[in-house]
């Protein structure tokens, strides 16, 4: 057992000396990239191109289920962005409250049988479409239940569009996102494929008719740590991943795709929690597999800002449903397509990568702590070297951390305040202290409900874009 003992330790210190080296090497690719892009997106004229007729046209699909205390400000703000052609597909996915009848009566729509959907995709029963010639570019669709993937094909099929647009019901488009976002695609539009937005997280922030109008920092402790880690993932990750064609997903809550591409593969996939990762991987295999140049860009500067949970429930079960998906699209892509030449950095480098440092992990970081109580209690190392071997694994964590926010503000100062950065700061150490412990234990917990065949989306409670205000609004009053 001794022998053991000492050799996982080997082991342990090798895989976090790997992963923190591999998620460094990324983030230099991100710093690398980052210059590139703050100059495109200074020197662009984005108001010329949200008038130019070269500007391609997006349908935007919005699925939406159980939404009605959101669902009003999202529209409001999408069909507020500054684009020249664009429409708003809301899919209203059997939803039990009141989601299909706010949005009937908000933007006085009705029913209309004159407008024909495409069935390309096989989807749920539509049971109708719902059109208001007042608003031109705002369609909603009302389907029996079938889930998120269902719902954007269901959105795709009545799309006028070669560019669709992925944007969850819960989230707020700034107005030059989608120009934005448009301009990376203009760039090389016969190979982008897929192009990712960053997503920020909007408890907090003060929203006036569908728009943040005052970005803020969250005021609680849980949107706050999500805060941090986004800001980690988007731009220390994605833009590095992105710089060498290996990114493994585009966030469902916003991300631009060729239409063609996507109804090549299949469409969106039911059955899977991570239907986001899983297109991509589609797409990623599609193009390889038929040896067609292409690109999934992602593009930092279009933000989209979404609510984040604030209880450790709803969390819980988004990071499980999280670890769900990732397990899936593993098991099922990953021994196909894992170190095989012709599927080049996507197979030979993002998925290795994301099935030992991300799909494996919890299993590494659970049995490393059992390793560590097993060195305890048969006395085989003291407590100066766990110290300083804890304290060089927290310094290499808060580094990377550091470096993200460092990215932030090199580019794109969201946050201008001094004490928003302290704050940052502060929360980016205290991350380590128990957050992602229990991240870990989650993603562990998904795993479980994934043998256990649970697919379905888990628990996810919104709250009313109204209500932020008004905790802003008190929070204004007391200071």
């Amino acid at each position: 057992m001794r022998d053991f003992l000492l050799y996982y330790g080997v082991f342990a210190i090798y895989y976090v000396i790997a992963i923190n080296s591999l998620y460094f090497i990324i983030m230099m690719f991100s710093f690398k990239s980052i210059m590139g892009i703050l100059k495109s997106s200074v020197y662009s004229r984005f108001q010329a191109l949200s008038g130019s007729k070269h500007v391609p046209p997006i349908s935007i699909l919005v699925p939406a289920y159980n939404e009605e205390l959101t669902i009003i400000e999202n529209v409001r703000s999408l069909l507020s962005l500054n684009y020249p052609k664009y429409e708003v597909i809301v899919v209203n996915d059997g939803s039990k409250d009141e989601t299909l009848q706010v949005l009937i009566e908000e933007f006085q729509l009705a029913s209309s049988d004159h407008m024909p959907m495409q069935p390309v995709l096989q989807t749920s029963k539509v049971r109708g479409i719902y059109h208001n010639p007042a608003f031109p570019n705002l369609y909603l669709i009302d389907k029996e239940n079938g889930g998120k993937a269902d719902s954007l094909n269901a959105g795709i099929n009545l799309s006028h569009y070669p560019l669709i647009a992925s944007i969850d019901a819960d989230s707020l488009l700034e107005k030059d996102a989608l120009i934005r976002i448009a301009r990376v695609y203009m760039e090389n539009p016969e190979e982008t494929v897929a192009i990712g937005g960053d997503i920020r997280i909007a408890n907090g922030c003060k929203i006036e008719d569908g728009v943040v109008s005052d970005i803020r920092l969250p005021d609680k402790f849980l949107p706050m740590l999500q805060c941090v880690e986004y800001l980690k993932a988007f731009l220390g990750g994605r833009i590095g991943w992105s710089a060498i064609n290996g990114l493994i997903i585009v966030s469902g809550a916003f991300g631009v795709f060729r239409k063609d591409y996507v109804i090549k593969v299949g469409g969106y996939r039911e059955g899977y929690p991570g239907e986001d990762m899983n297109i991509i991987i589609k797409l990623h295999k599609y193009m390889l597999e038929n040896k067609l140049p292409y690109r999934v860009a992602f593009c930092p500067d279009a933000v989209c800002w979404t609510q984040a949970p604030d209880s450790f429930r709803i969390l819980g079960s988004q990071r499980r449903r999280w670890g769900r998906g990732n397990l899936k699209n593993m098991i099922e892509y990953g021994k196909n397509m894992v170190l095989r030449p012709k599927y080049k950095v996507f197979g030979l480098i993002t998925l290795p990568y994301n099935i030992l440092f991300e799909t494996l992990n919890p299993y590494f970081r659970i049995t490393g702590l059992l390793a560590l109580i097993g060195y305890t209690l048969m006395d085989m190392t003291n407590a100066n070297v766990l110290l300083i071997y804890g304290l060089l694994n927290l310094m290499y964590g808060v580094l990377l951390g550091i470096g993200s926010l460092l990215l932030e503000e090199i580019a794109f100062r969201r946050y201008p305040r001094f004490k928003d950065i302290v704050k940052m700061l502060f929360y980016t150490v205290l991350m380590f202290f128990g957050y992602r412990q229990i991240g870990v234990i989650w993603r562990f917990l998904g795993h479980i409900e994934y043998l256990r065949n649970n697919n379905s989306w888990g628990t996810m409670t919104r709250k009313s874009w109204k209500t932020e205000n008004k905790n802003i609004s008190s929070l204004e009053a007391r200071g």
